[in-house]
């Protein structure tokens, strides 16, 4: 037992102010609650009351920050205000990408639908804060609250990705977007879609392991795109269960056909590819 105890409490000493996840959560869940009041407790009536709230959450991340110097290379007071005053267009941003959901889904009754009950609206928010911090330098915190979404919706965006307006998340469980993936607007993702990368060496990990998607492409269900080098072209739409590790023109359509034959005959699968520019 004791030593475990010394194990337990060397632990401990190495370990600075962390931060919790628990705190980070809290302070994610705050701040939405603020922006959003579909995810409030409690309805603010009254703008001194929505400032206070405001330098309550500001102070509050300073001390995180000041807490927690090995995170970042800045001055915890000066990010925390910088962070701030970046929230109304993060607020733009987020309406934009609930206005492309109610778009993009027929099934979605109204926005107010879509902020409650809608878990692309949840990681996409968690994406757009959690990317200002990352935009700072600040480690560790940005992961905390986009896995602490991927968690609740099986949404999983690094938050070092880059991402356009109006994104659009359609159901979305199993959704993968990697750190350096670069997404332009109005791109509509379906469940299960993978924006990866081909190499895992560590060695590549400051190089643009993951595709860019250009504006106005859909990606249906199940659908693997891999690789840095890897561009979809603007208006395209890329099939269910695709895999590809190779660009494609803009206006390009690819979807995986299965080809059925007789008992006697072998039976291939392939993928059909169709460019309407040309």
């Amino acid at each position: 037992m004791k030593n475990l105890i010394d194990k337990i409490y060397k632990s401990h000493q190495d370990c600075p102010e962390c931060p919790s996840p628990k705190l980070i959560q809290t302070f994610f869940e705050s701040l939405l609650g603020l922006l959003f009041p579909e995810y409030a407790l409690n309805i603010m009536r009254d703008k001194e009351e929505i400032g206070e709230n405001l330098e309550a959450l500001k102070l509050q991340f300073s001390d995180i920050l000041r807490r927690n110097k090995h995170l970042h290379q800045g001055d915890g007071d000066a990010l925390s205000a910088r962070f701030f005053e970046s929230l109304s267009e993060v607020f733009d941003l987020i309406h934009q990408d609930v206005d492309a959901m109610f778009t993009g889904d027929p099934a979605s009754k109204s926005r107010a639908e879509i902020l409650r009950c809608y878990p692309g609206f949840y990681a996409i928010a968690a994406y757009r804060v959690s990317h200002e911090m990352y935009l700072l330098g600040i480690k560790m915190i940005p992961r905390i609250i986009t896995e602490f979404a991927h968690s609740r919706t099986g949404i999983d965006i690094h938050p070092g990705a880059s991402i356009g307006h109006h994104f659009c998340i359609d159901h979305g469980t199993g959704l993968v977007i990697g750190e350096t993936t670069v997404i332009g607007n109005h791109v509509k993702l379906y469940q299960g879609v993978t924006l990866g990368a081909l190499s895992v060496h560590k060695e590549d990990a400051d190089t643009k392991r993951h595709p860019t998607i250009e504006n106005n492409v859909v990606i249906y269900a199940g659908a693997t795109i891999l690789g840095g080098n890897t561009v979809i072209g603007e208006n395209s739409i890329i099939g269910g269960n695709v895999w590809l590790t190779r660009s494609v023109p803009a206006n390009s359509k690819i979807y995986y056909q299965a080809r059925m034959y007789d008992a006697d005959s072998e039976k291939t699968d392939m993928y059909v590819f169709r460019n309407d520019s040309e």
